[in-house]
């Protein structure tokens, strides 16, 4: 995977960012004072500062900085490089669209903290697993099945090579139970889950089934990390997957998530966990 941790859509994302705090403190009440200012047309500003502009324009950021009153060139060709980051594509392009941008945020996080009540985290997943879950799904295109599986498996490259991605998983029995496929496909997967303990920067912790009713009942999250970026919360939901920001959101979901980890088996008995079950395949 080339430049695994680079995102253009994060690159975006703090570009946006970038431009809304410059644009208020040269005391800019709207993002359409600016595009009138400019007279460009109806809605680019706003389009640039809330990252939706794909392809930001470097001749269309310089001028922002030029009316901003942005002259120190060392901060001008900082926002200019971020915007030529912002434009270029991202790995994942080469598998086609995308239903979900999740992997666009995951390629540059540092840290994922998951709960996971339904399915193996994709980021652990073995091939078998991932086509299984396609055709779970009513998928029956085997083309586009292959695709997304590629592309799956493409991801999991963010947990190996220099600077790997942190992964603490908590996952629920019943996703680890959960039959699939064939005794040798299954014992695939639970080595898989059962490697992990050789990865300082991964962690796997098993939900038991019998503990009492707990908050990660409402459904499966991710905590997502960025080193320059602020984080994320991700809710995945089928169509109505979202992504949440702001303080409170992300400090509710810590708290739950601590909760979640305390009240798991522990990363040993986790693994010990899994390796009777493999056992007993």
């Amino acid at each position: 995977m080339a430049d695994g941790r680079h995102s253009p859509t994060m690159r975006r994302r703090r570009l946006a960012r970038e431009l809304r705090r410059l644009r208020e403190a040269a005391e800019f009440k709207t993002a359409d004072e600016v595009t009138k200012r400019l007279e460009w047309a109806a809605g680019k500003v706003n389009r640039l500062e809330k990252a939706l502009a794909v392809q930001p324009r470097v001749a269309d950021i310089r001028a922002l900085l030029d009316l901003y009153g942005v002259t120190d060139e060392v901060r001008r060709e900082a926002l200019l490089t971020l915007t030529r980051e912002a434009r270029q594509r991202g790995w994942w392009t080469a598998y086609g669209p995308l239903a979900d941008p999740y992997v666009e945020f995951e390629a540059e996080a540092t840290k994922l903290s998951t709960y996971e009540f339904a399915v193996i985290p994709g980021l652990l997943q073995t091939e078998k697993y991932a086509a299984a879950l396609q055709r779970g799904w009513l998928m029956r295109d085997e083309a586009e099945i292959e695709r997304l599986v590629k592309l799956r498996m493409e991801r999991k490259h963010l947990l190996t090579g220099e600077n790997p991605t942190r992964l603490w998983a908590v996952i629920d029995e019943s996703a680890i139970v959960r039959s699939f496929g064939s005794d040798e496909a299954k014992a695939e997967q639970f080595q898989r889950l059962i490697d992990t303990e050789r990865l300082e920067h991964v962690e796997v912790q098993i939900m038991p089934m019998s503990v009492d009713p707990h908050p990660g009942l409402s459904g499966s999250f991710v905590i997502m990390d960025f080193e320059d970026d602020p984080s994320l919360v991700y809710r995945e939901a089928g169509q109505q997957s979202s992504f949440l920001e702001g303080d409170a959101v992300i400090e509710e979901r810590r708290i739950v998530f601590q909760h979640l980890s305390a009240t798991a088996l522990g990363p040993n008995e986790s693994i010990a966990y899994l390796r009777r079950l493999a056992k007993h395949l």
